[in-house]
């Protein structure tokens, strides 16, 4: 059997490109510009490809051009059911993703983005094994997106692990400089408290410090973009300035 390149039981962590783009070609262009600047993985947002370029023609063109690294794929809510999305997400995997984002509110969504419905909670159960039957590896994703304290952002994590994620991903925010301190004290937290990696991520207007070194606190990845366009998310820092920090700090904790 032959094994895909993996996000898990890495020495260090991840610098992941996010590959957003409007056609195919610009895609690719983007896959090599990425390739040269020195990720080592991608992130392909589905959500954000148009329809008619959702073939399985296309999607094996891209990744196969991601040169051997891990692919860490998103299908997030653009007015489809989440049956839809999950098959989309199969799609991915059959085609050559890695590691499948499945949101915590799957079959409910939720504020928050996790659900405690007991009948989602199984589906998403179901749904989390089907993904490793098929070789996949699962991020479970949680965006609050507002300033969360410790005690709620660990037990979105662990509600993530009992699922059967793999990586547990939790996004919030920050608007001072305490909120921003303070996440990155949870980081830390959550390395020493969780049994999978997770990756623990801020938006608002102080998040630039977390998002440059959470990973060298516990995260599993950094979320990178290779430059700025309409495309593009702008709390993600630039891909050739993480390689610069990544290169020039210990990941011994």
């Amino acid at each position: 059997m032959t094994h895909k390149p993996t996000f898990l039981h890495q020495n260090k962590p991840l610098i992941t490109c996010m590959v957003q783009a409007g056609t195919v070609d610009d895609t690719l262009k983007l896959v090599r510009d990425a390739a040269y600047d020195g990720c080592d993985a991608y992130g392909f947002q589905y959500e954000n490809f148009a329809d008619d370029l959702r073939t399985e023609a296309n999607l094996r063109t891209i990744f196969s051009q991601m040169d051997g690294k891990p692919i860490y794929v998103t299908n997030y809510r653009r007015g489809k059911t989440d049956e839809e999305l999950s098959a989309g997400l199969f799609q991915m995997l059959s085609c050559g993703a890695t590691l499948l984002d499945v949101m915590g509110d799957y079959y409910c969504p939720t504020p928050g983005e996790l659900t405690e419905d007991p009948a989602a909670v199984q589906k998403q159960m179901a749904l989390i094994e089907e993904i490793h039957a098929r070789g996949g590896e699962v991020l479970m994703s949680s965006h609050v997106l507002k300033f969360t304290p410790a005690e709620e952002v660990l037990r979105i994590a662990r509600a993530h692990e009992a699922r059967g994620a793999d990586i547990s991903k939790i996004v919030t925010a920050a608007e001072t400089e305490d909120e921003e301190l303070e996440n990155l004290r949870i980081t830390a937290l959550l390395r020493r408290e969780l049994h999978i990696p997770f990756l623990f991520l801020s938006g608002g207007s102080h998040c630039k410090l977390h998002r440059q070194i959470g990973p060298t606190l516990g995260s599993c990845m950094w979320l990178t973009v290779h430059h700025y366009d309409n495309y593009a998310t702008r709390s993600q820092p630039i891909l050739h300035a993480v390689r610069a920090i990544a290169d020039h700090l210990s990941y011994d904790l």
